[in-house]
């Protein structure tokens, strides 16, 4: 009878968060994949930045005005820790309806004060987070609260429902970062969008099909669009203007989440801007189907003519140099200083 890889049950959520209110999102977020979970979906993929909201106010306001500084320390304020009590109970959601999840969240770095990233934490049916994913280049407004990411993200999870992978928004265009998770044989990718776009731009739905399919056809994976929506609440706190209240109102910006197959197909979707769960069954032999015609990660590629290196190691803005010993970042600090170094380097300052 031979090898064969399972059909499996994917779950797209679509939703707002409960703006800038980390506990409350999570408690949503719970819902939503024990309802996706009893519904029999095997993974389920959250929009980008959802718990405990995304920073879209700099659409609206200015970047330094009180509004922006306001919601930019509330978002700190209500970040996620990685591991922390809010992971633990997406967790143990998952466990107890035997999910994935990939969550989008706004990630608080601890022990600091000021520093976030833009990531997608997967989450096991063992109630456990096995991967994290930063964003490696925040886009446009989320560049003034959101640190770039570090490649380690980039890695394709090897689980029970095939090999699962992540990327944010933009990312899902970025050739490289593309050929880098192909390269690990990914089959199912969950693409993570935000709430809406910004002016002048295609509606999310648009964007979100045209990167999803060009990612399914290069891959030769199942991509599932994860969008955000925008509720009452979230237009009271992010509208400035009258301009502002009818954009944020406008149907067709928010929302168009899908799932497209290996050959580019629309398998599912996409839906309107309202808040549901998008369901498909995708069957994994698609993407072997699809792989034998252009498998970029192998016989459809030459190694010989194209090379892509990754740097995993990322560059550090502190280093310590000490007599026979260097060590990086702020929590390598000597735990004792010498007082005569503090003396000498005291006297030249006054010189």
């Amino acid at each position: 009878m031979g090898d064969r890889l399972p059909r499996v049950r994917v779950a797209a959520v679509q939703a707002a968060p409960v703006f800038l209110d980390r506990e409350a999102t999570v408690e949503k977020a719970c819902r939503l994949i024990q309802e996706a979970g009893r519904a029999g979906a095997q993974v389920v993929a959250f929009p980008e930045g959802f718990v405990p909201g995304h920073p879209l106010w700099y659409h609206f306001h200015p970047a330094t005005g009180e509004r922006s500084r306001e919601y930019a320390a509330r978002l700190f304020a209500n970040a996620v820790t990685v591991p922390g009590p809010e992971t633990e109970a997406l967790g143990q959601a998952c466990k107890r309806v035997g999910a994935w999840a990939v969550v989008g969240v706004c990630e608080k770095q601890r022990g600091t004060t000021g520093t976030l990233y833009n990531s997608l934490v997967f989450l096991s049916p063992r109630g456990r987070v096995e991967h994290v994913h930063r964003k490696l280049t925040p886009t446009v407004g989320e560049r003034l609260v959101h640190a770039p990411g570090r490649p380690v993200g980039l890695r394709v999870l090897d689980t029970e429902v095939g090999r699962l992978s992540g990327l944010i928004c933009g990312e899902n265009s970025n050739p490289l970062a593309v050929f880098v998770l192909l390269s690990q044989h990914t089959m199912i990718h969950v693409a993570s969008w935000p709430n809406l776009p910004g002016r002048g731009m295609l509606p999310r739905s648009e964007r979100a099909l045209l990167a999803g399919r060009a990612f399914a056809f290069t891959a030769k994976a199942f991509v599932v669009n994860a969008c955000g929506t925008v509720d009452d609440r979230m237009r009271e706190m992010l509208a400035y203007t009258d301009e502002d209240c009818a954009f944020l109102a406008c149907p067709e910006l928010a929302g168009g989440s899908s799932v497209v197959g290996p050959s580019g197909e629309v398998v599912a979707g996409p839906l309107g801007p309202e808040e549901a769960v998008l369901y498909a069954e995708v069957d994994l032999e698609r993407c072997v189907y699809e792989r034998t015609v252009h498998d970029f990660a192998g016989h459809y590629n030459r190694p010989d003519v194209f090379e892509l290196r990754v740097r995993s190691r990322p560059p550090q803005m502190l280093r310590w140099v000490e007599e026979g010993r260097t060590a990086d970042g702020p929590e390598a600090a000597p735990a004792v200083w010498d007082a005569g170094h503090i003396e000498q380097v005291t006297e030249r300052s006054r010189t």
